[in-house]
């Protein structure tokens, strides 16, 4: 009688404080988001500041737009595939959006949703068992002398634990209705996540961490009760206690030593635990996804091609293969971003793959700059990783995954294609253009001049430069700002700071949880939006969505190296688009041969490819008229250039579903002739001139 008093009263009062704690919580974080909501009237210039704010999940849609123009020529299976299924009644607005914006009850919207009980539920069922067994470990304590005389505490504890886990009869739960349950849900759980990629974020941390905290305590209060008030069990306990560290003293001479902790699963067709285990990210529910699983995943070929440069960094060449194929695109990122921009938007709104639907052999570049500092030397200093600007971007890492394209298409189109030496004495057989944005513009285009002037081959037949860096003179407030305070300090601060990038893995998984708790208070998630263009000078890229992608996860992320944003200073207080400037005119003279660096844009009559010129009217980090300087020095040099306008921010060339910019792009690169047709008619212009000659 005096038991179930006890159990019942410390049943009320865990539901009770569990209650009042998810209460509160919940209340905190909706007063954040009422404030922040108040903020976000106040401020001007907010118009569009929650627009596109819910996507980002990195998943395909069966409710997505019509086929688009690129892709009516030439698609993939798995596009086909999409594109079959029913649609429903509006179709024609896009849906990349997240679990929030779905209204037909599946998925419903807050952290406290059924989705998110369930899912607490599932890892309840999970964690009690470890619950009972720290509470027993904690009881063990209490006899501290007794197992001091008996035995090694921390090989007690791993023995514990092993016999606890192979305690059971290996089909005791087989048949149970328990386990049917919980088996249903966790099935239901899986499939849930696996179509949402539903992460959690702080709030939703906090109160589950909170929420097993006080099932550990109650738990802990409730055997120690039961243990009191029954004293045969007591004793039955230390017996079983007794027994089960003898047993497994003798395992240890026996040389079981194994400190690993299986967990057993009973399959439904082989009644055998198989092991399975957990590690760091699944347990702390972040997004650790690279640009191999997304490929992968929506149906699409991988590859991946390690290159090192001549100065010992080793970089990623990733690839959506076609091996048989003449014409190959090469897609180089920007700033603070990876080759996840090129298919963060899905099987009809990513440019790699509407590149590889149209034939082409994509490859995905990825510069230096990773908080994980891939190179050679394994012991390298974060100094010593660090020390590189642009110029290496441009006359280290994109010239050796050029030349490793080349290498690589030259000796899968000999094998698959052995009547090439026949056709043509050219030693590149295929047509590769380059796509690039930002950053990645400005190192190609010094690529480009700089292997020129050294009279060596590019490999490229056509540049696509979406809002290209180089000129910055004509930029925002704060940019402005950031120049005369960087550059003064800059000899100082290079002692000091190698690079700009958050350090420990704790505030890259912190990062990676606010992103998620931005699109679960959208009101939160517009302010910082709003607060982060103003930074930027009022650009409306979707700054929120981009943080919350998988490159910037816990375990690695991009980051910019000192020397680079020296070097971009350097080219706005310039206001030329130049090399490295190293401060004096004997270290230039080193460098360059000349006391000055190279002005590249005084250079630009070397580039002797097509270039087309993709600037935003939205863009406010390098604005149009910065584009428009690229232009008029190349039109001035005689390239055969074209420029062109959208309404876009600046991330919305990579980060944003937009139909007529991949449009332009496919078009752009048809005007591109395909290598097999071009060989055709280069050998009917030798018969042509032999039978010429003849007569």
């Amino acid at each position: 009688m005096i038991q179930r008093f006890v159990d019942a009263v410390l049943a009320v009062t865990k539901e009770s404080v569990k209650t009042v704690t998810y209460e509160s919580l919940n209340n905190i974080a909706r007063l954040i988001n009422g404030v922040s909501a108040i903020l976000l009237t106040i401020l001007p210039a907010k118009a569009n500041v929650l627009e596109g704010l819910q996507g980002w999940e990195l998943r395909p849609t069966f409710r997505g737009p019509r086929l688009p123009r690129w892709m009516e020529n030439g698609v993939s299976s798995f596009n086909k595939f999409i594109h079959e299924l029913p649609m429903d009644s509006d179709t024609s607005s896009m849906d990349y959006s997240s679990t929030e914006e779905d209204g037909d009850g599946m998925y419903p919207p807050t952290p406290s949703s059924q989705c998110s009980r369930m899912s607490r539920a599932s890892t309840f069922s999970r964690n009690r068992g470890h619950s009972t067994g720290w509470t027993i470990f904690l009881f063990s304590w209490i006899l501290f002398p007794l197992r001091f005389l008996l035995g090694i505490p921390i090989r007690f504890f791993r023995l514990f634990y092993i016999r606890r886990s192979t305690a059971s009869p290996r089909g005791s739960h087989q048949n149970s209705p328990l386990h049917t349950f919980k088996k249903i849900h966790s099935l239901r759980d899986h499939v849930i996540h696996r179509t949402t990629d539903r992460r959690r974020g702080v709030i939703e941390d906090l109160h589950l961490a909170i929420e097993v905290f006080i099932e550990v305590i109650f738990d802990f209060f409730h055997k120690a009760a039961h243990f009191l008030l029954s004293p045969s069990e007591v004793l039955k306990a230390i017996c079983r206690w007794f027994l089960s560290w003898t047993s497994g003293n003798e395992d240890i001479h026996g040389g079981v030593s194994d400190t690993s902790i299986p967990a057993a699963t009973l399959g439904e067709d082989d009644p055998a635990p198989t092991e399975t285990k957990t590690t760091l990210h699944n347990s702390l529910n972040t997004d650790a996804r690279t640009c191999q699983d997304v490929i992968t995943e929506l149906g699409y070929p991988y590859e991946a091609i390690h290159v090192i440069t001549s100065d010992g960094y080793v970089l990623l060449l990733e690839r959506i293969p076609r091996r048989d194929s003449r014409k190959a695109v090469y897609l180089q990122h920007g700033i603070l971003d990876s080759s996840m921009g090129w298919v963060s938007n899905g099987v009809v709104g990513s440019p790699a793959f509407a590149a590889y639907d149209q034939g082409y052999d994509v490859f995905l570049g990825n510069l230096r700059g990773l908080v994980s500092r891939e190179h050679i030397e394994k012991e390298i200093s974060s100094q010593k990783y660090w020390r590189y600007s642009i110029n290496e971007h441009g006359t280290e890492d994109i010239p050796a995954m050029i030349e490793k394209i080349h290498q690589v298409k030259s000796a899968e189109l000999k094998i698959s294609q052995p009547d090439l030496e026949e056709e043509t004495n050219d030693d590149q057989h295929y047509k590769l253009c380059a796509i690039s944005h930002s950053l990645g513009g400005a190192a190609m285009l010094m690529y480009v001049i700089t292997s020129r002037i050294e009279e060596k081959s590019h490999r490229l037949s056509r540049l696509i430069l979406m809002s290209p860096a180089g000129f910055h003179h004509d930029s925002s407030l704060v940019f402005t700002a950031f120049e005369y305070m960087f550059l003064p300090l800059a000899p100082i601060l290079a002692c000091f700071v190698p690079a700009f990038y958050i350090p420990t893995r704790f505030f890259r998984m912190l990062l990676n949880k606010l992103a998620r708790d931005f699109h679960n208070y959208p009101a939160v998630g517009g302010l910082v939006q709003t607060l982060m263009s103003y930074v930027v000078g009022g650009d409306s890229s979707n700054w929120v969505g981009v943080i919350g992608l998988p490159h910037y996860n816990m375990n690695d992320m991009p980051g910019v190296s000192f020397y680079v944003a020296h070097h971009l200073a350097q080219m706005k207080r310039a206001r030329r688009f130049r090399m490295y400037d190293y401060g004096s005119a004997s270290a230039n003279m080193d460098a360059y041969g000349f006391p000055e660096p190279l002005d590249l844009g005084e250079n630009y009559g070397f580039i002797d490819i097509p270039v087309d010129l993709v600037a935003g009217k939205k863009d406010n980090v390098i604005r149009p008229s910065m584009v428009r300087k690229h232009y008029k020095l190349m039109k001035e040099a005689c390239v055969e250039v074209s420029y062109t306008e959208f309404e876009y921010a600046h991330l919305d060339f990579t980060f944003s579903h937009h139909e007529e910019l991949l449009a332009y792009v496919m078009s752009r690169l048809l005007l591109v002739e395909p290598a097999q047709k071009q060989l055709r008619n280069e050998k009917s212009l030798r018969l042509k001139r032999k039978g010429q000659t003849k007569f």
